[in-house]
Order: structure tokens, then sequence, then C-alpha cells
């Protein structure tokens, strides 16, 4: 198996996109966008010519894919515009339960325009084999914390006997302690996860949660040989300053640093751009 960190924060985007490669090629959240405003600012030249640039990558390696899997509908996970899922599967967050009304409504849109031109199935809580290998769909989990108005989420795990890989989406840390003990419970080499919204912090996002959420990716990270930690936590500057506690084990590292590329934040220094 190998892993593809496509598109994320760290690499100037809004995105947690992942291509896995083995017997069968799944592309989780093939997507990317760009925050609309940041410190009352739009999106400057060089954001939209990293966006551009991912996109291309996407639907490049789209034509490589096999499986894709949506997580949820937020427009940086799935984009309804693009037409690389015809003739497709589609493995993807229910659109009908465990889902707000926002993301519902996106996510009509979707199986309306593609459940005649693709294999669209919902997937929450289920176990698939394709192609020798074993993919796994946790059931909802919180797009923050409980009480969130964001909706839910789907996890996969994807296991091709060697290696087993976990993409954990747009939990925000994970805060819930249930979603960081799924995670471990789920026995990964590798980690993918959306780190806490701390650019947030003491506005939508509170010190307890951050708490809450120090204390899992600890607790991940002493269970879990590698962690991908990204998203929501790279539009902060004071990133590793907010998890010293967390970045004191060397298994944490960025899509960037994963890639071996510079950490190129481009919505968190909007400001000097």
């Amino acid at each position: 198996m190998k892993i593809y960190p496509v598109a994320s924060d760290s690499l100037g985007v809004r995105s947690l996109s992942v291509f896995i490669e083995s017997s069968v090629n799944v592309f989780i959240d093939p997507s990317a966008a760009l925050g609309p405003k940041r410190y009352g600012l739009p999106p400057k030249p060089q954001e939209f010519e990293a966006l551009e640039k991912y996109k291309r990558e996407i639907r490049e390696l789209a034509k490589k894919t096999d499986i894709f899997v949506i997580s949820h509908y937020h427009y940086d996970h799935y984009d309804p515009d693009e037409e690389f899922y015809i003739g497709k599967k589609v493995y993807a967050k229910h659109w009908k339960e465990k889902i707000n009304y926002s993301q519902k409504k996106r996510a009509y849109v979707f199986n309306e325009k593609f459940r005649d031109k693709c294999e669209i199935r919902y997937v929450d809580g289920e176990r698939l084999e394709e192609n020798g290998v074993q993919i796994e769909f946790s059931n909802p989990f919180p797009h923050g914390n409980e009480k969130t108005r964001l909706g839910f989420v789907i996890m996969t795990t994807i296991d091709d006997g060697k290696s087993r890989v976990l993409h954990a989406s747009d939990v925000e840390g994970p805060i819930v302690e249930e979603a960081a003990e799924y995670i471990i419970s789920q026995n990964p080499d590798v980690a993918i996860i959306d780190g806490p919204a701390t650019y947030f912090l003491g506005y939508r996002f509170s010190q307890e949660d951050l708490n809450r959420s120090i204390r899992n990716l600890v607790n991940i990270a002493e269970n879990v040989d590698r962690v991908i930690l990204d998203h929501h936590l790279l539009r902060d500057l004071k990133y590793r300053e907010r998890l010293s506690e967390v970045y004191e084990r060397d298994n944490v590292l960025t899509f960037a640093e994963f890639k071996g590329e510079k950490i190129n934040m481009l919505e968190a220094h909007r400001k000097e751009l």
C-alpha cells in the first residue's frame, strides 16, 4: 500500500485529501477549497494558484481511482461540479441519517446528479472487501464536539493485509473521546487526522475542547506508529505551541512533512500575502 497525501492546509489549501494505492485504488475526500474570508480578507493570488495546482492533481489521480470516499458534504471534501465520479464506485456518508440540514441539501444535489451515472453506496458503519482489500467505515462522529451544528463525518480504515491506514476527517481534534477510542481501536499503522480548530480559540473553539483534543491526541500518538495531523489545525500560526504536549512525540507530522515538502500555510499567512 502506498499513501499519497494529496492536498491539505499545510500545503496551502483547505483539504484532507488522500489517495491510497493498492490492489484497489481508493481516493478519500477528493477535493480542495479556499477559506472565503480570513482576517476579514478574501483569498490571495498565491492561494488561487495552489488551489488550481491541487485541483489538477486531484483530477489526474481520479483517472486511476477505483473507489471514491466522501466522508461528509463540505466542499473542501467533495466537489459536486467535478465529473470524475462518473462510472466509478462512490462510497459516501449517508445523506439522510445523522446529517445536518446544510449537508443534507448538498448531499441531495450530489445524489440527484450522479445516482444514475456512478455506483453510489452509503456506507456508515459498514465493512467491505474490494479485491482483497478490507475497507471499514465508522458510524458517524461529530464534526467537532457533541454540540456541533456542523453535522457528522465518517472515518475510513483501509487494510491490504500488509499495512493499515485510518482517515479521520473533520473530527476537529478529535475532541470527542469516543472518536479517539475508535481511532486507537482500529489499530492503524498510520492515522490521518483533522486537528483541532485552534484558530477559533476563544470564539468558536473553547479551551476545554482544546484540552480534550490534546489529551486525546497524546493518547493516539502513544498508540499509533505514525500520526498525520493537518487540516483545521494548520490554519493557526501557533499550532505547534498550542499542541506542544502532542509534538513532544516525534511521530506526529503534517501532510507537507510526510511528503518531504516545506509547510506552506497560505491561509494562516493571508495578512502578509
